[in-house]
């Protein structure tokens, strides 16, 4: 068997309504694909759902189990340490585990990787949208990247979107364990580093569809979270504390 060089990282809490459908779909696309399950401890057995897919499939599935509920930036970090330093991956994707990302916008955006370091799974861009959001969601995204965009200079459309692709030596060249955001702000200061550093960004037209089961772990904390981390960027951007390299070809 070829061996799996493309990872998903699915961050779960209390998702077992969506997991089984969601690992199905992830392993039946006509891509070599890898899912990697951070799952904090959920009490709905989320995690141990996980673990029957990697015993049924120990090269394509594999569990990372956490002691609780620790913020979705620590777990794509911890995601990123099990591809990069166990599974030696190449490419490393993160989505939603609610079906709010589509997998079948993968082979896209794995085809997109050979030319671009970053792809971007995005609402914003011709042919991209949202469906059945309400307008109160739309409106905090919508602000949101408006924000982005004016503060830190972030040149992608859809700058908070968790969609992504990252190649090896994006995520390399970060210092994950430096990064300061645990929560849904995280999406934001990876994405800034990613763009100061000088790699090269794309973004895939997707349509972002509201969860259909379970509840949103987005909490009026996370916004608070959020307007932080970006006050706290735009001041190390006006600093320079991050640094500035130009755009790096694509090998």
């Amino acid at each position: 068997m070829k061996d799996v060089k493309t990872f998903v990282i699915v961050p779960t809490f209390n998702e077992a309504d969506n997991l089984d459908d969601l690992v199905k779909r992830l392993l039946d696309l006509p891509v070599n694909l890898g899912v990697i399950v951070v799952d904090d401890n959920s009490p709905d057995g989320t995690g141990d759902l996980a673990d029957a897919w990697a015993v049924r499939h120990p090269n394509h599935v594999h569990v990372v189990h956490r002691a609780g509920k620790l913020g979705l930036g620590t777990a794509y970090i911890a995601g990123f340490k099990k591809a990069l330093f166990e599974l030696d991956a190449d490419r490393i994707m993160t989505m939603d585990a609610d079906f709010s990302h589509d997998p079948r916008y993968i082979p896209a955006m794995i085809e997109m990787s050979q030319d671009k370091h970053v792809v971007i799974g995005s609402r914003y861009v011709p042919g991209g949208g949202s469906k059945n959001c309400t307008w109160k969601r739309v409106m905090l995204s919508r602000v949101s990247n408006f924000v982005v965009h004016l503060l830190l200079g972030l040149k992608a459309k859809d700058a908070t979107a968790g969609f992504r692709l990252y190649r090896r030596e994006v995520l390399e060249s970060i210092p994950l364990d430096e990064i300061f955001s645990s929560g849904y702000s995280f999406l934001v200061e990876t994405l800034f580093m990613c763009q100061r550093r000088g790699w090269q960004i794309g973004e895939v037209p997707i349509i972002f569809e509201d969860r259909r089961k379970g509840t949103t772990k987005i909490s009026r904390q996370e916004v608070y979270k959020a307007q932080y981390t970006i006050f706290r960027l735009f001041l190390r951007r006006l600093r320079g504390g991050e640094p500035r390299r130009p755009a790096i070809p694509v090998s």
